[in-house]
């Protein structure tokens, strides 16, 4: 397929991936001030990193409910209302008078997230064509991307304002974003649950896939090497292993999410046209590899470029990951509970390995940490070479899965 024979998106596509940005772009903005926030209530730097922890562990323990609230509910009901539940408890932080009301208000930030998190993904399954569900998820990742790199810049700019405008500023931009996509989609047939009520697939049924146990899989390693492992450890590496400042820190992480941005969307068309595995199979090895070198560099020029490579190569994978999901759940299904244990697997990988790479640092070394992170993502790849292919340009319209009423009692 040429690039003038592709699909023409609905402007459902265009919708969400706007709404996207936002969400990240408000989540960049709130993020740096947020621990310092908690500590103007004088509580100590555990304490206060807590906070954003509470938020991650809410999304993890909340995910199975989202699942099963949009099985029966759908994507764009759940969708909307967690845009609100987010812009609400966001803007109520800035009101916080204690640290425990804030610590509240971030947890049900948490609950909120998932729950828009878990649907926007749902969504992104129903409304892609078939065809070109690699360049829809291509387009999503990156909006995330760009506005969680652009979040922070426009922080900047309102710190001035006092540590309490972000939250405020934040609110009011997913206030904005959800009566948007509410008013847009109402009316969607694309956004719409499908006329027959009983099809469903569950965790069960996904799991009769090895693609999709293979995607479970990949999902947790991103989770731990690309979130975990990124977040926690390399600003700690660049600032005490490489003996550079704060700001280098900054310019590390925003070259991995340069390379992963530089990748993404091109790697989400090439897997519409060559399927998915090969670039799932390639993307999480060279991203395993990369990392391992990471760990082992003494320099700062070393260090960047291995960085861009590993940031690049999990742009390489993390689109066909997506696109795969959705090959499996197929366009006509609410697939809510599988989607969500496809995300809950990223967050616990996330929770898992921040703590994993801390204590593989502090008892062993940083190349140890690095190393690990790097084996869990090519074993990762060793999974998706013993499944099958998922995109069928023969029968595009056919989900690899078959659809059926949900048992009765059945909510996995």
């Amino acid at each position: 397929m040429t690039r003038a024979e592709e699909t023409e998106l609905p402007s459902e596509v265009w919708i969400l991936i706007s709404a996207n940005a936002v969400i990240a772009l408000g989540y960049g903005v709130v993020s740096p001030v947020l621990p310092q926030f908690a500590r103007h209530f004088g509580v100590s730097i555990s304490a206060a990193t807590f906070v954003v922890t509470a938020f991650a562990v809410m999304r993890l323990c909340f995910a199975p409910a989202t699942g099963m609230l949009v099985q029966r509910l759908g994507e764009r009901r759940i969708y909307v209302s967690g845009l609100l539940v987010v812009a609400v408890s966001t803007a109520a932080c800035a009101f916080a008078e204690t640290y425990w009301q804030l610590l509240l208000f971030r947890s049900l930030g948490g609950i909120g997230s998932t729950m828009f998190f878990v649907s926007a993904l749902g969504l992104m399954i129903r409304i892609s064509p078939q065809d070109a569900r690699g360049r829809v998820a291509g387009m999503f990742s990156s909006a995330f991307l760009v506005g969680s790199v652009a979040g922070p810049v426009l922080g900047s700019l309102t710190v001035g304002l006092g540590l309490s405008a972000p939250f405020v500023i934040y609110g009011a931009a997913l206030l904005i974003a959800a009566a948007i996509v509410f008013i847009r989609l109402r009316h969607s047939t694309l956004a719409a649950p499908s006329a027959d009520e009983g099809e469903r697939v569950t965790v069960r049924a996904a799991l009769r896939h090895r693609a999709y146990r293979a995607a479970l899989f990949s999902s947790f390693a991103t989770g731990w090497s690309v979130f975990g492992l990124r977040m926690a450890l390399v600003p700690l590496f660049v600032t005490e292993e490489l003996q550079r400042g704060p700001g280098m820190a900054g310019a590390a992480l925003a070259t991995f999410a340069a390379g992963n941005v530089a990748a993404v969307i091109p790697s989400g068309r090439i897997s519409d046209r060559i399927g998915r595995r090969p670039l799932l199979i390639s993307g999480l090895a060279v991203s395993g590899l990369a990392t391992v070198a990471v760990g082992m560099v003494a320099g700062l020029p070393l260090f960047l470029a291995g960085a861009f490579l590993a940031g690049a190569a999990s742009g390489v994978y993390s689109s066909p990951q997506q696109a795969a999901v959705a090959d499996i759940i197929g366009s006509k299904a609410r697939g809510g509970t599988a989607v969500a244990t496809f995300q809950m697997m990223s967050d616990l990988g996330s929770i898992v390995g921040s703590v994993g790479v801390g204590q593989l640092a502090e008892h062993l070394s940083f190349g140890w940490a690095f190393g690990v992170s790097g084996v869990i993502l090519v074993l990762a790849s060793f999974g998706w070479m013993l499944a099958p292919e998922t995109r069928d340009s023969s029968s595009l319209d056919t989900p690899v899965l078959p659809l059926g009423p949900e048992p009765t009692g059945e909510h996995s």
